[in-house]
């Protein structure tokens, strides 16, 4: 069975990007040889990455083109990805396919052999899948930064997910990776 895991990085206060879309330059305070290992090994551990459309169309514009993260790059383009959307017709990127439900596709699956699953960015795609518990590992890098304002990671509930810490590590930077899994009852 596969796992499906969360992936982002959040600020102090909660947000994963500002105000507007892609606001997201408070990644370069956490961005350091620590934070590049890790996101060099997702490429190594998972087989699939799974978008909500804004993020996805986001990716889709940025790593066909990068300058820089040649390994990042290459499996970034090279892995398979979904693109959830309602409205999408073409993915426009290598690899790539569109689903209009997530959770029975992702439900088969994790049923299926195969790597890990991750959910990069995406926080409404992630928020949903986490109400249908088909989340296994929530993996957040906390950057020392109060942004002040912005789009919040986690999304209003009408109860609490108690989550379980699987590991933490600090960064040079200051920032703190931190993982969990929700507990199950």
């Amino acid at each position: 069975m596969r796992k499906l895991v969360v992936w982002n990085l959040m600020t102090l206060d909660g947000y994963f990007e500002g105000t507007k879309s892609w606001e997201i330059d408070f990644h370069n305070l956490a961005w350091g040889p620590e934070l590049k290992r890790y996101a060099e090994q997702f490429g190594e551990e998972g087989d699939l990455l799974v978008f909500g459309r804004k993020t996805y169309e986001g990716m889709a514009a940025y790593w066909p083109t990068a300058e820089d993260e040649d390994k990042i790059k290459s499996y970034m383009n090279g892995i398979a990805k979904i693109a959830v959307s309602r409205t999408m017709t073409d993915p426009g990127w290598n690899n790539a396919r569109i689903v209009s439900d997530p959770i029975p596709e992702l439900t088969r699956l994790k049923q299926e052999d195969g790597k890990t699953i991750f959910i990069f960015g995406s926080a409404a795609l992630a928020d949903s899948l986490l109400r249908a518990n088909l989340i296994d590992e929530i993996r957040v890098c906390l950057v020392p930064v109060i942004l002040g304002g912005g789009n919040p990671l986690f999304k209003a509930n009408e109860a609490q997910v108690p989550l379980r810490l699987i590991e933490s590590a600090t960064t040079q930077s200051g920032a703190v990776i931190l993982r969990y899994e929700p507990v199950r009852s």
